[in-house]
């Protein structure tokens, strides 16, 4: 069992034992892999069937890999920064997963192209073997349901027909599980709990994306801008511009701005910059690391008590009450 990758010129496999990955146990590793024309660092977690996999990849120049699998695995993937083609065999259509776009696959063997337009690519992935997926599962909405139907009846099958956004609460989650600091038992069972929140983080969103109409972004170059002033906007948490200065940056108008991120991220932009402050401050209090005083600064807050009234409005408690 194992991963490719390869370009024409040198192939790179990547292996795993699957007694490792249906093991009872937790197992967690980091690991470097020197690929054509960069490195890929990765890290996972493998408990219960179950497969957690962080993988960034550098390369010296932009590239085009080949990559395919060979086992039968559902997998939750994540595409944070790049570009990736899925070719499923026992699929009609292929899939491609832009930046901060997401699906849930099934299949037996799956091949396609990583593109890399820049010098980075970002990957997360929950793999889980069929059993452990079936279970997992089994209390899902009808959408759930529909997909866990194709698995036993061994369908190769996407969850969506078309790739989904990452939102905010999706991506919480995902930075919720690298930077988890429990360890033995406690960790295997806050990854195991993540892991189902993912689930129905991924069943909502496909909900959500099938009640709505794409009305504002109708091409792929608006979808960039938009997860552009995104990341600008997660980046200058402390300082952020304003709306028309966040469009002079992005590229593109205040009125595409402002429909166009509501429609990707479910959310205005500052109303998801203010839940993303608030989040990584409760984060932050849970640590026990810093007080409520310094974390309102950080996070650029004007005060104390301006930062205490939107976290007890979010959470419904005062950041002084917050304990791990």
């Amino acid at each position: 069992m194992g991963f490719e990758l390869k370009n024409d010129k040198k192939a790179i496999k990547i292996a795993f034992d699957e007694n490792d990955f249906g093991d009872h146990g937790f197992k967690e590793n980091t690991f470097t892999t020197n690929i054509p024309f960069g490195q890929l660092t990765a890290k996972q977690w493998l408990f219960d069937g179950i497969k957690i996999l962080y993988s960034e990849t550098d390369l010296d120049k932009p590239t085009e890999l080949d990559w395919k699998g060979d086992s039968e695995l559902v997998t939750m993937h994540f595409n944070l920064q790049g570009r990736t083609s899925i070719v499923q065999k026992g699929m009609s259509n292929s899939f491609e997963l832009n930046g901060n776009q997401h699906n849930l696959f099934y299949g037996t063997k799956a091949k396609g192209k990583m593109k890399f337009d820049g010098l980075q690519m970002k990957s997360f992935m929950v793999q889980f073997q069929k059993e452990s997926f079936l279970t997992i599962s089994k209390d899902g909405n009808e959408s759930l349901k529909r997909f866990a139907d194709k698995i036993v009846s061994g369908t190769p099958v996407a969850f969506s027909n078309s790739s989904l956004s990452i939102d905010l609460p999706i991506q919480t989650c995902i930075n919720s599980i690298l930077s988890c600091d429990y360890s033995g038992g406690l960790k295997r069972l806050f990854l195991l709990s993540k892991t189902i929140e993912l689930l129905v983080l991924q069943a909502e969103s496909l909900n959500h994306h099938q009640g709505s109409t794409s009305r504002y972004i109708k091409h792929d170059y608006d979808k960039e801008r938009i997860v552009y002033a995104r990341d600008y906007l997660v980046k200058n948490i402390e300082s952020p511009p304003t709306l028309i200065e966040l469009a002079r940056i992005a590229g593109v108008n205040e009125y595409k701005l402002k429909r166009g991120f509501k429609e990707i991220f479910n959310q205005t932009a500052f109303s998801y910059l203010s839940d993303l402050r608030l989040d990584l401050a409760k984060n932050d209090l849970m640590e026990g690391k810093k007080q409520a005083t310094e974390i309102a600064f950080e996070l650029g807050y004007c005060s104390l008590q301006h930062f205490s009234k939107a976290f007890k409005k979010k959470f419904g408690m005062a950041p002084s009450k917050v304990r791990r």
